[in-house]
This record gives structure tokens, C-alpha cells and sequence, in this order.
């Protein structure tokens, strides 16, 4: 806390001030390492931090406390080479740290690893081209065109490039080549120049998966449609235009057809009209009822059933047959 209310510079003066103080109390860093034939080496105290930098790479640290102990692996010793350091760096390196001969395991570890590392490459490439004639890959190379295109050689028949693959046949084009594109089994690939794709369609609006659910706008409707239950039950029905009376006198309901039974239902919405509708029930049971029309949607009339005294939905397609209701003064 008290630092913290300090310049930067008096912080810096502080630091180095409390390391004067406690210089006396700690033990001297250490230029030294103890190599063992276990292919272990024992720091005896705290190392000075580039033989601590560089052992943290070349080995695994095993155990810390008085004494820390490093183990060397296959694995640590990669990192190294990964990291940029040859095998005769680390040879030299634990020749010039270490108080005991460096075990000649540890000499055979180092060189073997060192001997396979780097023997596979991996790398990234976006496309090839690949052909068996090397000049023309060499002209290629040498052309300022190609520059953007990231090309180099990986062997005398085959350069890899950064750009991708369409992008690479339209680069190659244009320096005036004539490639070819080809698929990852090695054939050539064949592009029909008839080929003709359909522009892409918007997707259907989904078909609902029952009849809708009547909502609470059927409410007035619904209180229309009670009010006129009196002239449901006792009124006689008026056939439709061209059918004469042939339903009147015979108790009869005339068969309509879907085309008009559908105006029929929604002319009946529009003037709040009741019906006399024939209908058929999943089991094949056959009805009259009564009805007051109030929505037509989706192949279903949502309407007032005077003979259930409820709202119901009924599908148009197993409507039979449907008439007026006459009024009390006909």
C-alpha cells in the first residue's frame, strides 16, 4: 500500500533499496547445475536466471525445496530444438553449467532427438498447383504476377499457394495459363457450362397442424349467434337460388358444392348470418346443425353451434350441404 502511493521512480528506489537489505539474507545465485546419469540435474540453490531460463526450456523441473531437481525427456528436449537451439548449443551449454561430467545418456538423448527433429514439415497451404513439367513451374515462380498469390516450391513438381483455390486458377488465367481445377482424390473436375441453378426460394409459410383456436374476438359474435337460437329451432330453411324448395318440404338438407359452400359460409360471416349446414364426423356419422358462422381460415369456419350452444370448428371438406335460415316473416 505504501508503494502504491509512490512515482514510479520512487518505487524503483524503494525496490532497489529493500534488495541492498536483503542481499546479505539470501543465499548467492548459483552458475551450476549437478548432472546425474538419470538423466537429472540437481540446481543446490537458486540458479542465476538465464542457467534458470534455460533449463526451464531443456528440462522439466521434478521437485523444488532446498535443492530443485530438472528431469530431461524426449519432449523437453524438442522444445528446446523448437525453441530455436541446436544440438551442439546444448552440448555446449551443459558442458559449460555443469560440476559433473554430462552423462553420456543425456550426450545420446540430445542427438538422437536432434537427428529426427524436423524430418516432417507441417505448414499451411490453401491450394497447390502441381505439374510434371519443373520449367513451367519455374516460369511461374519467376513471374512479378504471382507474387500475390503466396507461391513456393515444395518439391520439383508441386508448389503450394497462400490463395485459395478459385482465386488461383483465376491468377493463373490471367498470366495466360489454361489450369485445371482438380479434386482432393487427384480427377479433374468438370464443370457443365449448360448448368443452370434456380434462383433461391423463400421458404413456405408452415400449414398449421390442426384447426385455429378461436380467441376472444369471438366473443360478440358469439353473443350474436345466441340471440338468434330462437329462429335456429324453429324457423324452416330457405334453399339456396336454383334449388327451388326442394329442402323446405322434405326435412331434407340440399347437397351444395365445396365452391359454394365456401361463398355461402363467408357471406354468412359478412352479414352475421345463421346457417343450416349437413355435417359428417371423423367416425362417418352424419348431422344437421345450426350454425353462425364467424371466421373462415385455413379450409376451417370457426362458428357459433346453436345445437351445442358453443363455439366450434368444423373443416369446410366434411360440410355436406348448407342453407339460409328463413326469417320469422317469411
Amino acid at each position: 500500500p505504501l508503494l502504491t502511493a509512490l512515482t514510479p521512480a520512487e518505487q524503483a528506489a524503494a525496490s532497489a533499496a529493500a534488495a541492498r537489505l536483503l542481499a546479505p539474507q539470501l543465499p548467492e545465485p548459483l552458475d551450476h547445475v549437478l548432472l546425474q546419469a538419470d538423466l537429472t540435474a540437481v540446481a543446490p540453490g537458486p540458479l542465476q536466471r538465464p542457467l534458470a531460463d534455460m533449463l526451464g526450456v531443456l528440462a522439466d523441473v521434478e521437485s523444488k525445496g532446498g535443492a530443485t531437481v530438472y528431469r530431461f525427456t524426449p519432449g523437453s528436449v524438442r522444445r528446446a530444438l523448437d525453441a530455436g537451439r541446436a544440438a551442439t548449443d546444448l552440448h555446449a551449454f551443459l558442458a559449460a553449467h555443469s560440476r559433473t561430467p554430462v552423462p553420456q545418456p543425456l550426450t545420446y538423448l540430445i542427438d538422437d532427438v536432434a537427428r529426427r527433429h524436423g524430418h516432417l514439415r507441417v505448414g499451411a497451404a490453401s491450394a497447390y498447383v502441381r505439374c510434371d513439367d519443373d520449367a513451367m513451374l519455374n516460369e511461374i515462380l519467376a513471374d512479378k504476377r504471382a507474387a500475390g498469390l503466396g507461391l513456393r516450391r515444395l518439391a520439383p513438381t508441386v508448389l503450394a499457394a497462400q490463395a485459395d483455390p478459385a482465386g488461383l486458377l483465376e491468377g493463373l488465367r490471367q498470366m495466360g495459363f489454361a489450369p485445371a481445377a482438380e479434386s482432393a482424390e487427384g480427377d479433374v473436375l468438370i464443370t457443365r457450362t449448360d448448368a443452370r441453378r434456380t434462383p433461391p426460394r423463400a421458404a413456405p409459410e408452415p400449414v398449421p397442424e390442426g384447426p385455429p383456436v378461436p380467441d376472444d374476438t369471438l366473443l360478440a359474435a358469439a353473443i350474436r349467434a345466441v340471440r338468434a337460437g330462437d329462429l335456429a329451432s324453429t324457423a324452416p330453411r330457405k334453399a339456396k337460388a336454383g334449388e327451388a324448395d326442394a329442402g323446405a318440404g322434405s326435412g331434407e338438407l340440399p347437397r351444395t358444392g365445396s365452391a359454394e359452400t365456401l361463398a355461402t359460409v363467408q357471406a354468412a360471416v359478412l352479414t352475421g348470418e345463421s346457417l343450416w349446414i349437413g355435417y359428417v364426423n371423423a367416425e362417418g356419422a352424419a348431422s344437421q346443425r345450426v350454425i353462425a358462422p364467424v371466421r373462415v381460415e385455413g379450409g376451417f369456419v370457426t362458428a357459433y353451434d346453436h345445437t351445442a350452444d358453443e363455439v366450434r370448428t368444423y373443416p369446410l371438406h366434411r360440410i355436406t350441404g348448407v342453407a339460409e335460415l328463413a326469417d320469422d316473416e317469411n
